[in-house]
């Protein structure tokens, strides 16, 4: 079991001083727009992942004018209590503490508070590019095992030096530099094949939750496909930069890789992001990120803390009822302008301005 059961926040966001005690279950968080119910699952979700799902930068976590914010956290995961408290500075690094002990490397906090994060924006898994997509799969990986951080970190700096030397050429490679640019290559290669592998193999599992999870909640049985199998992942990337290694040259930038993949998604066999409804892309991304969600439960063993950001305003009350089925947790935190009749809560909070009225 993992379950919050205080917070404490000082000069995040909107909060200036804020404790707030939470109970096991559902809590609805409820409020108009602007007034910090997001700020508040961002706090709490800051506290498993030392970053913000919104992906805000360390100044946008801190009240203007302020170079310090203080996020401080009880936490019951399994039998332990834990104390964790999170210091965001303009000023020196960022740091998480846990039960006074320092988490270093950032990556040990993989798994020690897991949690699921739905929020508005997940329609953009399906209907835009295939960045989103990426960071979607990327992001699980990570929180899925500490050594798949150092991995995409490896593979990001080697990419980024790559990319750096192609840059440096402007155009014209000599014999010399070609050799420093094998050796990037042969980097750069062996560290995609690993990441290109690890997807795969997340993504069978994620295939099948994602399915279950969409004929769950459309109450059907449409076919939901993922498809992840990249040319080099087929041929061997090494291979295929040398056949781009001179347009590569000419553009300053690596051109095949992970980082152009792109995850395709298909419902009853057309691609969802042309053909499908913008209902049927909400209802395949919320299919997603429930897989996601057990994915992570069978890896850690426990059910991850659930932040649900105002994700059932699109949605009908059958559906949002059926959701909630889906979604095993011990502890939800469900933000609302709107409370849905349909949510049986165990404790209910209505923020304003950063503050809690009850």
């Amino acid at each position: 079991m993992v379950y919050l059961k205080k917070l404490w926040l000082q000069d995040f966001r909107n909060y200036s001083a804020e404790e707030i005690t939470f109970e096991k279950g559902t809590n609805v968080i409820f409020g108009q727009n602007g007034q910090g119910k997001t700020n508040l699952l961002e706090a709490i979700y800051y506290m498993g992942s030392a970053v913000s799902f919104r992906g805000a930068p360390t100044e946008a976590l801190i009240q203007q004018g302020l170079d310090t914010a203080i996020i401080r956290a009880e936490i019951q995961h399994e039998e332990r209590d834990l104390l964790v408290e999170a210091e965001i500075s303009t000023q020196r690094q960022n740091s998480i503490v846990i039960n006074k002990q320092k988490i270093r490397p950032i990556r040990n906090l993989v798994g020690l508070i897991p949690m699921t994060i739905f929020g508005p924006d997940d329609l953009t898994l399906v209907k835009e590019g295939p960045s989103n997509r990426r960071i979607y799969i990327d992001d699980l990986l990570i929180r899925t095992h500490p050594n798949h951080l150092k991995k995409r970190t490896d593979l990001e700096s080697v990419l980024k030096q790559r990319n750096a030397f192609l840059k440096q050429q402007k155009g014209y490679v000599s014999n010399q530099n070609l050799q420093t640019l094998s050796v990037w290559s042969e980097q750069f290669a062996a560290l995609s094949e690993q990441w290109g592998a690890l997807r795969q193999e997340a993504l069978i599992e994620i295939q099948d939750l994602a399915q279950e999870a969409y004929e769950k909640l459309v109450g059907g049985t449409e076919k939901l496909e993922i498809s992840y199998n990249p040319r080099w992942l087929q041929e061997g990337l090494l291979s295929l930069l040398k056949e781009a290694e001179k347009d590569e040259v000419r553009r300053g930038t690596t051109l095949v890789g992970p980082h152009r993949d792109d995850i395709e998604i298909f419902l009853e066999g057309m691609p969802a992001r042309t053909h499908a409804s913008q209902g049927e892309q909400r209802t395949i991304a919320l299919s997603l990120r429930v897989a996601g969600h057990h994915l992570l439960h069978k890896v850690h063993k426990t059910k991850p803390l659930l932040l649900l950001d105002d994700v059932f305003s699109e949605l009908d009350n059958d559906r949002t009822e059926r959701l909630l089925h889906l979604l095993v947790a011990d502890q939800t935190f469900i933000t609302t302008a709107m409370q849905p009749q349909v949510i049986k809560e165990n404790m209910y909070r209505e923020i304003k301005a950063g503050k809690v009225l009850c």
